[in-house]
C-alpha cells in the first residue's frame, strides 16, 4: 500500500519526476482542468491526482479517500441515479460516464463529469476502477440557461393554463349558484394547484359568501355577511381593490387577529392570495386562494392572479345581471297567473309555474282556473309562442279574454273560437296552444277542447296511466280575424280517485331526445306520483327535469276527484215558459221543498218573494223561457242561499223611482233591500242576475 500522500489520496509524488510520461499526461490533464482517479474495490479507497482534487473543490491533503466524504459534496438528490449507473457498470464490467453537480467550500455549485473504466482480475471479476474527471461547468452553462428557459417557460404555460382552466369552467355558468358551485369543485382547486378556495360578493355593505371548498365550516359560520369595514382579507380586498398576498401562517395571524383560531390548523408554510372582483370599476366581491407548501408569490405569478380575477369579475356580473333579469322575468310572469285558484266543492286542484333557465327566464306558458256557473269548474292551460316579453304579455291578455268568455257562459267550443279570433284581432303575429276542460265535479262529466295543446293525461283510481286522445283543431291566432275556427269537442267521465293533468310541452319535451320518450316517462312519473295533487305537481317538476333540463317554462294544472261516495248535488234548476200560467207556482213549490231538504227552511217566505220578483221581471222584459236555478253555497263562514235567473235578453235589469201611481219599478229595489249580494253576469246571448240571502242563525 502507498504511504505518505498516496495514502491521502494524492498520486505518488515519485512518480512525478521530470520526464515521465505519466507525469506529463497529469500536467496536461490539469492545464485542461481534469485529472485522474483510481478506486480500488478492495478497500473501498479513491486516489486522486492534483488535478481530480482541484476538481472537487479539495484543497491539498484535504481528501481521505473515502466514498462518503466525496458524497458530502455531491448533491443528495443526485446520488441515487449516480450509484445506479457505478453499480450497473460495475455488474455489467463495462464504462460509465456520468454528468453531477459539487457544491465547493464557497457555496458555488459546479458541473462535474467522469468517465470511468471497469479493470477484471484472469477470473473476470472487477477489481478496480480507472478514469478522468473534469470540469464541466463551461459545457453545461448553456445547458443550465437552456433548462432555466425551459422552466420559465413550463412555469408560464402552467399559469396560463390556470387562466384558461377557469375561464373553461366558467363559462356555461348562468346564475349565482352555477358560478359558486363550479368554482369551488375538487378538479377546479386541482388545476390551479390550490388547497382552499372561498368566494364571497358585496351585498349592501357587507361581504356575503356564496361558495368556498378546503374553508373551516365554522369559519364561514362566523363571517358569512361581514361588515366591508371589518379587518378580514375578503373584506380587505374588495374594500380597497387591491390584491391582498399572505405568505404564511404567521402572517396571517398578525395582519388579521379575529382569523388566528381558524388558522392554527393550516402548515406552517401556507400561503393566500385574495383577489378583488371588479366589474365596471365597481368591486362587487373577492376570492381567496391558499396554497400549501410555498411562502412567495412571484411577480410573473401574481400578473397571473390578478389577471384570474378579471375573469371571476366578470363571470360574477353576468350571474348577477342574470339573477336579477331571471327574478324581474318571474315576478312579471307571476303577476300575469292567477293569485290562487279557486275553492271547487268536490274537486282538489294545483298549479304550478316554473320559469325557464334560458337568459330572460320568461315565457308564454299559462294556467287558469275559475268557477262557472251551475257548479262546473274550467281548466285551462295554454302557451303562447316565443320566450320574451311579448309573448308574456300575450299570454296574460289571452288569458284574459279566455277567461271572461268562460265566464259569460258560452260553450267550450265557443270559448275556444271567440280567443282564435281575439288573439288574430292582436295582430302579433303570435300563435299559441290551449287546451280547455270543463268539468263537473258532482258527475264527473268533462267536456275537452284542444287547440293544437299537448293531450290532457289522465290517471285511473287504479293508477293506471294514459294519454287521452282529444280531437283538435289549428292553435290560436292562425285564422282571419274574420273565420269563426272550428274546435271540437270531446266528454269523458273522470271517475271519483282519478287525476287529470294539463301541462305545456316543456314538462316533457328534451332537444336531445323524441317527444315519444318524454311521453313515456311522463306517464311513468304521473302513475308512480304522490296521490294529492299539491304532492304530485312538485314529484313532476323534480322528476322531469333533469331529462328536460329545463330549457323551456312549464305550466301544469291537476285535478283529482277524490274517493269516496259523491253526494248528490244540491241545486234546484227549473225552466219557466211564459205560455205555462203553471210554470212559475211549480218552481216556487219546488223550492220550498228544496229548501226544507237543505235545511234552509226559515229563509222560505224570503227566497220565495225573491224568486217571484226575478221571474216576473225576467218574463215581462225578455219574452222567452227562463231558468231558475238555485242552491246552498258557503259564505264568510255561514250558510247562504244563492238564487240565479238566466234568460236570453242581454238588456240588464235597472233600478227606477217608482211613485205611488206606479205599478212596477221596485222589484230591483226589493231584491237589493233583501238580498245580501246580487249582481248580472253575461251569459253568451243572454244574461244571468243573481242574488244570495245569508241564512241568520239565532
Amino acid at each position: 500500500m502507498q504511504r505518505g500522500p498516496a495514502a491521502q489520496g494524492e498520486p505518488d509524488p515519485r512518480a512525478e519526476a521530470p520526464g515521465d510520461p505519466l507525469s506529463a499526461a497529469r500536467v496536461a490533464l490539469a492545464v485542461n482542468g481534469m485529472g485522474s482517479f483510481t478506486w480500488d474495490l478492495a478497500d473501498g479507497k479513491l486516489r486522486y491526482d492534483r488535478g481530480s482534487v482541484a476538481v472537487m473543490g479539495f484543497r491539498p491533503g484535504e481528501f481521505d479517500g473515502r466514498l462518503e466524504t466525496l458524497g458530502e459534496r455531491m448533491l443528495p438528490v443526485e446520488l441515487p441515479a449516480i450509484e445506479e449507473q457505478v453499480e450497473r457498470a460495475l455488474r455489467e464490467r463495462s464504462s460509465f460516464s456520468l454528468y453531477f453537480r459539487v457544491r465547493h467550500p464557497n457555496g458555488a455549485l459546479r458541473w462535474t463529469h467522469v468517465q470511468g473504466h471497469v479493470i477484471c482480475d484472469r477470473h473476470g471479476e472487477p477489481v478496480r476502477v480507472i478514469g478522468i474527471i473534469r470540469d464541466a461547468s463551461q459545457e453545461l452553462r448553456a445547458v443550465d440557461q437552456t433548462e432555466e428557459l425551459r422552466r420559465a417557460r413550463s412555469e408560464r404555460r402552467r399559469q396560463a393554463d390556470i387562466v384558461g382552466h377557469v375561464s373553461d369552467t366558467l363559462v356555461p355558468t348562468l346564475t349565482l349558484d352555477d358560478l359558486a358551485e363550479a368554482l369551488t369543485t375538487g378538479r377546479l382547486l386541482e388545476q390551479i394547484g390550490a388547497s382552499s378556495i372561498i368566494v364571497g360578493m358585496v351585498d349592501e355593505g357587507r361581504m356575503r359568501l356564496i361558495g368556498a371548498n378546503g374553508i373551516p365550516a365554522e369559519l364561514l359560520r362566523d363571517f358569512h355577511l361581514s361588515r366591508l369595514e371589518q379587518p378580514l382579507p375578503l373584506t380587505e380586498a374588495a374594500r380597497t381593490r387591491e390584491a391582498v398576498f399572505i405568505t404564511g401562517r404567521p402572517d396571517f395571524v398578525a395582519r388579521y387577529p379575529a382569523l388566528e383560531p381558524y388558522v392554527r390548523e393550516l402548515p406552517q408554510a401556507a400561503a393566500a392570495v385574495y383577489l378583488p372582483l371588479i366589474a365596471q370599476d365597481t368591486a362587487i366581491g373577492a376570492v381567496g386562494l391558499t396554497y400549501e407548501g410555498r411562502a412567495s408569490f412571484p411577480q410573473d405569478e401574481r400578473t397571473v392572479l390578478r389577471a384570474l380575477g378579471k375573469v371571476i369579475a366578470q363571470s360574477l356580473q353576468r350571474a348577477l345581471l342574470y339573477d336579477q333579469e331571471h327574478e324581474l322575468a318571474a315576478g312579471l310572469q307571476t303577476a300575469m297567473l292567477p293569485g290562487r285558484l279557486p275553492d271547487a266543492p268536490g274537486l282538489e286542484l294545483a298549479a304550478r309555474y316554473r320559469p325557464t333557465r334560458a337568459r330572460g327566464g320568461i315565457g308564454g306558458d299559462w294556467y287558469d282556473a275559475l268557477l262557472l256557473a251551475d257548479g262546473l269548474v274550467g281548466a285551462v292551460i295554454g302557451d303562447v309562442q316565443g320566450h320574451d316579453v311579448t309573448a308574456a304579455a300575450i299570454m296574460g291578455q289571452l288569458r284574459i279574454a279566455l277567461r271572461a268568455y268562460a265566464a259569460e257562459g258560452h260553450p267550450p267550443t265557443t270559448v275556444m273560437a271567440r280567443a282564435s279570433v281575439f288573439l288574430s284581432e292582436l295582430d302579433t303575429e303570435r300563435f299559441a296552444t290551449c287546451l280547455l276542460a270543463v268539468l263537473d265535479p258532482s258527475t264527473g262529466m268533462t267536456t275537452f277542447v284542444r287547440a293544437g295543446h299537448p293531450d290532457p293525461v289522465l290517471r285511473r283510481p287504479d293508477g293506471s296511466t294514459t294519454w287521452l286522445g282529444v280531437p283538435g283543431g289549428l292553435p290560436l291566432g292562425l285564422t282571419s280575424p274574420e273565420a269563426m275556427p272550428v274546435y271540437p269537442g270531446y266528454e269523458t267521465t273522470l271517475e271519483p280517485g282519478a287525476t287529470l293533468l294539463l301541462c305545456t310541452d316543456g314538462l316533457m319535451e328534451s332537444r336531445t331526445e323524441d317527444i315519444d320518450t318524454g311521453r313515456a316517462r311522463l306517464l311513468d312519473a304521473l302513475r308512480t306520483g304522490p296521490g294529492r295533487p299539491e304532492e304530485l305537481a312538485d314529484h313532476l317538476l323534480h322528476a322531469m327535469a333533469p331529462y328536460t333540463g329545463e330549457e323551456d317554462d312549464v305550466a301544469l294544472l291537476a285535478l283529482r276527484r277524490p274517493l269516496g261516495r259523491t253526494a248528490p248535488a244540491q241545486r234546484l234548476e227549473a225552466v219557466i215558459s211564459p205560455n205555462d200560467p203553471e210554470a212559475l207556482r211549480a218552481a216556487r213549490h219546488a223550492l220550498r221543498t228544496a229548501l226544507k231538504n237543505w235545511s234552509l227552511e226559515a229563509l222560505g217566505d224570503t227566497a220565495e218573494l225573491l224568486t217571484c220578483e226575478l221571474v216576473t221581471n225576467a218574463l215581462l222584459h225578455t219574452g222567452g223561457d227562463t231558468t231558475l236555478t238555485a242552491g246552498p253555497v258557503q259564505r264568510g263562514g255561514g250558510r247562504a242561499l244563492r238564487l240565479a235567473v238566466s234568460d236570453s235578453s242581454a238588456a240588464s235589469p235597472r233600478r227606477r223611482a217608482a211613485t205611488e201611481q206606479h205599478t212596477s219599478g221596485r222589484g230591483m229595489l226589493l231584491v237589493e233591500e233583501l238580498a245580501s249580494a246580487w249582481g248580472v253576469e253575461p251569459r253568451g246571448n243572454g244574461k244571468t242576475v243573481w242574488c244570495e240571502v245569508p241564512l241568520v242563525v239565532p
